[in-house]
C-alpha cells in the first residue's frame, strides 16, 4: 500500500511515502517558507523521483492537530485536494501521537508538547515500554505549572518531551524541579513518516475516511476569536456598569 503522509502543524513542513511500513522518501524542509509553498512541491518532486504519481496513493494521511492554526489547515486542505474525487482512503492523525510515535523505542514518560503560548502547551502523556506506546491522557491544553504537578507523580521515571514546544516546556518543567532527559534532536520535530505509520494501523483498524471527513484539531479556539470574546466580554461588563 502506498502511503503519503504529511505534517504542517508547526513551522517545518514534512512529507514522507511509505509502502506499507517501509519507507520509501522522507523530506523536511524549515526554511521559514509557509507549508502552503512547501507541501505541494515536495510531495510532488518525492513521487517524481519514486517514478510515482498522485494516482498511485492508496492511503492519504494527514497531522490534524494540534499545532499552529494556519499550519493545520494548509494540511488538511491539502489532503482534501489531493483526495478530491479519487476516492483515495483520508487518515486524521493526532500531532500529538505522531510525536509520540517518534519516541517508541524510548522506556519511560513520553511527553510530546506543542506550544499553545501564554505558558501553556498542547500536550498528552503516553508510558513508553518494550517497544510500545500506552496512551495515559487525552490530548488537551494545559498550563507547565499544571503538566509539572502531574509528571512529578512519576517519581525517578525517565521523562522525554518532543515537539516545537520542547524547549520552552522543558524550561518550565525544570524549574518546577521536574527532572527532565535529553531526547535526540532527530526525534524532537514532527515527522511525516510517523504519521504514515499510524496511519497505517488505524487504516487497518478501519478508523478513515474520505476528503469530507478529514477535519482540524484545535483544542482550543484560534487567539483572534479568543481575543474577540474576551473583548465583548469586556464591552458587555462596562456597559452593566453604566
Amino acid at each position: 500500500m502506498i502511503i503519503l503522509a504529511f505534517d504542517s502543524t508547526a513551522k517545518a513542513a514534512s512529507v514522507a511515502v511509505c509502502d506499507g511500513e517501509k519507507l520509501l522518501a522522507n523530506y523536511n524542509i524549515d526554511n521559514g517558507l509557509t507549508q502552503s509553498e512547501l507541501l505541494l512541491p515536495m510531495a510532488e518532486n518525492m513521487l517524481a523521483s519514486l517514478k510515482l504519481t498522485f494516482d498511485d496513493v492508496e492511503l492519504l494521511a494527514c497531522s490534524v492537530g494540534p499545532g499552529s492554526f494556519t499550519g493545520v489547515r494548509i494540511g488538511v486542505a491539502l489532503v482534501k485536494g489531493i483526495a478530491f474525487g479519487k476516492n483515495i482512503p483520508c487518515v486524521s492523525v493526532s500531532t500529538l501521537d505522531e510525536l509520540a510515535e517518534n519516541l517508541k523505542g524510548l522506556e519511560g514518560i513520553i511527553v510530546p508538547c506543542m506550544d499553545a503560548r501564554r505558558n501553556q502547551v498542547y500536550t498528552a502523556t503516553y508510558r513508553g515500554k518494550d517497544g510500545e506506546l500506552e496512551k495515559l491522557t487525552e490530548d488537551r491544553a494545559i498550563a507547565i505549572t499544571e503538566l509539572a504537578e502531574e509528571l512529578g507523580e512519576y517519581g525517578d521515571t525517565p521523562i522525554y518531551l518532543s515537539g516545537d514546544g520542547y524547549d520552552v516546556a522543558k524550561r518550565g518543567l525544570e524549574s518546577a524541579g521536574i527532572k527532565v532527559a535529553n531526547t535526540p534532536k532527530l526525534l524532537i520535530t514532527e515527522n511525516a513518516y510517523s504519521v504514515a505509520l499510524i496511519a497505517k494501523r488505524k487504516y487497518e483498524a478501519g478508523e478513515y475516511g474520505t476528503d469530507l471527513e478529514i477535519a482540524p484539531t484545535y483544542l482550543r479556539m484560534p487567539q483572534a476569536e479568543r481575543e474577540r470574546l474576551e473583548r465583548l466580554a469586556k464591552e458587555k461588563e462596562e456597559q452593566n456598569k453604566e
